[in-house]
């Protein structure tokens, strides 16, 4: 009987996959600085309002005379030229674009794996239709559709539905902008992903466990989004934490241009065009908004790079 030290314990792909990232250094680096950004947007506006009292909104009472402070004890990031709080304004900006980038992202996973999985399961005239309209989008600069989206959207013409949403967090024309640069961005950021899940469908759409469930009698839906859609998770996570960043860095282009989100809300973004208007004379107020967001970008691409090389099948060690 062999002994038990000469016994190789079982393994699966997600926890064989876990600790090839913990091996990799920067992808390690960029999973705990998101962890500790997270954290920090989430509960720290409502932490430095009960240590200082400071809020991202907050005007003083002299602001008439008041000019931009130079980061101190009492102001670590310094004041804008409205006299508010920086380090509270980054921490709330932080909350829209980390929103923006995940919401955006979510909304561009349900379309695109939803198009790409029926157009590679289906294929045929069908797939050839479904995968000219994807080129014909692909050849529109998406920068552009998303400026059309939001100016065709904005004002009178927004939907029903994004007012519905927006009232229900308290409403207002800046919450209607924030909630329709998730719906723009999310739309025209699902094409790559569409691809990516087609070609995996491709690869997988006549495996045993597919002709063994089709032969069943399962229909095309339950195939698809029960049997297909779960084993292409490894590369839909992978591109997911890439088209976080990307998704980011769009919104603080359209943001920089004035197009993005509005008064009195405001992102990393917006933080950054309106700290480039004073570099000369107040640089804080652009460097530390956009050393925070350049961080956070970092950081998701190293993770994603970590997550696509400790999913990647070639790598595993048998």
């Amino acid at each position: 009987m062999a002994d038990e030290k000469d016994i190789v314990k079982g393994t699966s792909l997600w926890k064989d996959a876990w600790q090839r990232l913990l091996k990799n250094k920067l992808a390690v680096f960029g999973l705990i600085v998101m962890v500790i950004m997270v954290i920090a947007v989430t509960i720290g506006p409502p932490i430095l309002r009960w240590a200082t009292g400071l809020t991202p909104y907050d005007i003083p009472a002299d602001a008439d005379y008041i000019k931009a402070f130079p980061p101190s004890w009492q102001h670590p990031m310094g004041t804008d030229d409205a006299g508010r709080d920086l380090l509270a304004r980054v921490l709330q900006g932080g909350r829209i674009s980390l929103m923006v980038g995940v919401i955006s992202t979510f909304v561009s996973l349900i379309v695109g794996v939803s198009y790409g999985a029926t157009a590679g399961y289906l294929g045929g005239k069908i797939d050839n239709v479904m995968m000219r309209i994807v080129d014909i989008i692909y050849a529109i600069p998406y920068i552009l559709i998303v400026i059309v989206l939001l100016f065709v959207f904005s004002g009178e013409n927004t939907p029903n539905w994004i007012d519905a949403i927006s009232s229900s967090f308290g409403g207002g024309a800046g919450l209607n902008q924030i909630f329709l640069l998730f719906f723009s961005l999310g739309l025209v950021s699902w094409l790559t992903m569409a691809r990516v899940v087609r070609g995996q469908v491709l690869s997988l759409k006549n495996q045993e466990f597919v002709l063994a469930a089709r032969a069943t009698g399962v229909s095309t839906f339950n195939i698809i989004f029960k049997h297909l859609v779960p084993n292409t998770l490894g590369p839909v996570i992978v591109y997911a934490t890439l088209t976080i960043p990307s998704v980011m860095l769009t919104e603080a282009f359209l943001s920089f241009l004035g197009i993005g989100v509005q008064a009195p809300y405001a992102s990393w973004g917006s933080l950054a065009s309106e700290g480039i208007k004073n570099i000369a004379l107040f640089p804080w107020q652009l460097i530390f908004p956009g050393v925070t967001m350049a961080l956070t970008l970092f950081s998701l691409n190293f993770l994603g790079d970590g997550l696509r090389d400790a999913l990647d099948p070639q790598t595993r060690k048998f």
